[in-house]
């Protein structure tokens, strides 16, 4: 364990050496998806006619938690003021059924109005979900036997809305609401055996959440420091998010509680002349400060907005009241049109259990490699290909859009 959290951070020193032996040649012209397919079916035209900043891509592959995914990605940018002062707004639409028999409808967005005076960010989702549980805790599901699997499956509507107003060059401040409503909760194996005590029933009723259906809605607020060169795939900069969440009742909430959420990213362009080679850190804590929340409410692995944290494991494989993630990752062109390039990656988390405890007391590990291609190169679209492994057995491919942060 100590070698994997060595591992994270001594990747910095790549940069000390990186600086001028990572480059290739950037003379040729950058090539996506879109202008490749233009190329071969497309007519010859005197005048070539600016490219769409919109992105039709099909939502085809598979992940762990899902199974076989079918449906259709909608990914798109454009500047709501004047560019020399106003960031590229963007949003991605997703549609999407699985073998599984998963379903997932995805609303995504971050729109900054002219010179960045606004930023208003968020996520509305309607999900039909399978998660398979291994419990509270880190080290939960040591074996993988079917007495310690339990599937879970339900609907879910999400909605979080922030607004942040600028108050210096690189520092927002804001608030916003959410709500998380899960119902049509089938615990199958309670289900099956109504004797069986599972994780998510013993804990729903023991701090008097009803196992079938609970909502957890709240307020924020936050403040934000950003210097990132993009938002779909940054070079350089940070981005760093401080937030305060309050669930009160007489908001919906089904029980009262207060979180604190904690994001910082930072990215280092390891060659003037390739800016593509990228050194990329990320950094994902949610602390439950007061009051009890619902169990699939639970911060864990791949509970963040975009699903995309702790790859290596399911959506869930770690939950608890409380969580702390660290991704490194290394980004590198592969062809000098830049249509594909490549990645590595190392990441880690921990969660306390049901009491809050053994909270940094056991760390999971994940590694993998992942090739990208460049579908948009205005609004650096990716379609993101990852193979990843980690602790129990744990490993599969994971596909999505856009890079992971």
């Amino acid at each position: 364990m100590r070698s994997a959290l060595l591992f994270l951070f001594l990747i910095t020193g790549l940069y000390t050496t990186a600086q001028d032996s990572l480059v290739t040649s950037a003379n040729k012209d950058t090539v996506d998806v879109a202008s490749l397919l233009s190329g071969i079916f497309g007519k010859k035209k005197k005048e070539a006619k600016p490219q769409s900043n919109i992105s039709l891509l099909p939502a085809l592959g598979y992940n762990p938690s899902v199974g076989f995914i079918f449906g259709v990605n909608i990914a798109g940018g454009a500047h709501l003021g004047d560019p020399k002062t106003t960031s590229l707004s963007s949003g991605t639409a997703t549609a999407y059924l699985t073998t599984k028999d998963v379903m997932n409808l995805q609303f995504r967005h971050n729109m900054f109005t002219q010179n960045n005076n606004y930023l208003i960010q968020g996520n509305v989702q309607f999900t039909k979900m399978l998660v398979i549980d291994y419990g509270l805790g880190p080290g939960s599901g040591k074996e993988r036997i079917d007495s310690l699997i339990y599937p879970i499956r339900f609907n879910e509507v999400r909605i979080n809305e922030k607004l942040y107003k600028r108050v210096s060059k690189h520092v927002l401040v804001g608030g916003g609401v959410a709500l998380n409503f899960h119902n049509k909760i089938n615990d199958e194996v309670k289900k099956a055996d109504s004797t069986m005590l599972t994780p998510h029933y013993g804990y729903s009723t023991a701090y008097g959440f009803n196992p079938v259906k609970y909502t957890l809605s709240g307020v924020f607020l936050n403040a934000q420091y950003t210097t990132r060169d993009h938002l779909n795939r940054s070079y350089k900069g940070v981005y760093a998010d401080l937030t305060l969440r309050l669930n009160p009742t007489w908001l919906g909430s089904t029980k009262q509680s207060w979180q604190m959420m904690t994001e910082f990213r930072k990215y280092i362009s390891l060659s003037s002349v390739n800016p593509e080679h990228v050194l990329a850190f990320w950094h994902l804590g949610t602390y439950r400060l007061k009051g009890d929340l619902p169990y699939l409410d639970l911060p864990g692995t791949g509970t963040d907005m975009y699903n995309r944290s702790g790859r290596a494991y399911t959506i869930g494989r770690f939950r608890g009241p409380s969580f702390f993630y660290l991704e490194s990752e290394y980004r590198f062109p592969i062809t000098d049109n830049k249509l594909l390039s490549g990645v590595a990656f190392v990441n880690i988390q921990t969660v306390s259990d049901g009491l809050n405890n053994r909270f940094f007391s056991a760390y999971e590990p994940g590694a993998g490699a992942g090739l990208r291609i460049l579908f948009n190169k205005k609004t650096r679209t990716n379609l993101c290909i990852d193979y990843a492994f980690g602790k129990y057995g744990s490993k599969g491919l994971f596909f999505g859009l856009n890079e992971v942060f």
